[in-house]
């Protein structure tokens, strides 16, 4: 606070400077009026600015497609059949016909164990049933003999019998010894070892020299034409597969071809961890450009061609769950909330909120608002 003293020497100088204040207030006034008005006037100057901005944007046609609703997937290329082959013998292998990657026929040569014992044994089998044949030839001339002498009741009860007994066991020794000749045949047989399938040989498991038992794996064969495609469908498509239904794919190695199989098999059962769908189809692979553990995406056709709405996904722009859309109309901008439904490649289905002829805008809907002023780039 100033007291009166203070008050009344500042009044003084007042009373004296009154022709020189009066002045100095009333350019003051003018001052700031004039500052206001300049302030005021420059805000609405830019607030018409903003209002007034056109944005220069570039948009397309909807347009309407004939397009087949699919099914997308993922899936590995597996060999159509896996064998080892394995010896059914003991004995030293003698030579093995394949290396690594060679192709082979179904009933093609593979290997050999060497046959010296196992022709031996034939041999002994076959001069065993030889003898054993002759020794039922002479029981049964010797039981023929017998029975007539005892239906003259010139031998006795016992002889018959015992020659009754030498003619079965002869008749037994002859069977025993063709079950023997036999064995042996089907041993020496195995000495030579063929392929089961057709294919390819992944692995060689022994070399020529080879100690070998009944089990050994000697060579992995695996088929690769035709070969698998295992993949695995989404729990909401399962329903939309069936087997015999064509199959399309593409794999890394040949960015730019389709291959195509037939669905084989689908599996009873959805995985719970995924909950997804195990499928199989087989796929011709004569030229042999696929190869077991290619990575493949998939793709189903479900059903025929049909006319639906699609734009280019770039155009859409996501708000959390929301999707829109703008449209140039009339020279604004027009917001459009859509539903989206299959993707195609770069293009996305619109199941509402377009009905195809609008004008989307392509490039610059991210600075956009409702009916704000465009330019469409022509």
């Amino acid at each position: 606070m100033i007291n009166c003293r203070r008050g009344k020497e500042i009044s003084m100088v007042g009373h004296r400077g009154s022709r020189y204040s009066g002045k100095y207030s009333g350019l003051m006034v003018v001052f700031i009026l004039s500052f206001l008005l300049v302030y005021t006037g420059c805000g609405k100057k830019e607030e018409k600015g903003v209002q007034e901005r056109t944005f220069n944007v570039r948009a397309v046609t909807v347009e309407k497609r004939a397009l087949r609703p699919f099914v997308e997937a993922v899936g590995t290329l597996k060999a159509n059949e896996e064998v080892i082959v394995s010896s059914e013998i003991d004995g030293i292998l003698k030579r093995i016909t394949v290396t690594e990657g060679s192709k082979v026929a179904r009933g093609a040569l593979i290997a050999e164990v060497n046959e010296t014992d196992y022709r031996l044994e034939l041999k002994r089998a076959e001069a065993s049933l030889r003898q054993t044949e002759a020794s039922l030839a002479n029981a049964k001339l010797e039981y023929e003999r017998k029975d007539a002498l005892y239906k003259e009741q010139l031998v006795t009860r016992q002889q018959f019998d015992d020659i009754t007994a030498r003619l079965a066991l002869a008749d037994g020794d002859v069977e025993r010894a063709r079950a023997a000749l036999a064995m042996a045949r089907e041993k020496l047989s195995k000495t030579n070892i063929y392929a089961p399938i057709a294919g390819s040989v992944k692995e060689k498991r022994t070399t020529a020299g080879d100690y070998v038992r009944n089990g050994t794996p000697l060579v992995y064969l695996i088929q690769t034409d035709p070969i698998k495609l295992n993949f695995s469908v989404i729990e909401r498509d399962a329903g939309k597969i069936k087997v015999g239904q064509d199959v399309q794919f593409r794999v890394d190695s040949f960015p730019d071809q389709e291959f195509r199989g037939v669905m084989k098999n689908i599996y009873p059962h959805m995985e719970e961890k995924t909950r997804s769908l195990q499928a199989e189809a087989i796929v011709a692979n004569s030229q042999q450009l696929l190869k077991p553990g290619l990575y493949a995406r998939v793709i189903l056709f479900t059903g025929p061609a049909k006319d639906v709405v699609v734009v280019p996904i770039t155009s859409l722009l996501y708000e959390g769950t929301s999707v829109k859309a703008f449209i140039a109309e009339n020279g604004q901008a027009k917001e459009k909330q859509v539903k989206t439904g299959q993707k195609y490649g770069e293009f996305m289905e619109i199941v509402e909120g377009l009905q195809g002829g609008e004008q989307l805008i392509t490039v610059g809907q991210n600075n956009l608002s409702q009916g704000v002023k465009v330019n469409v780039a022509r």
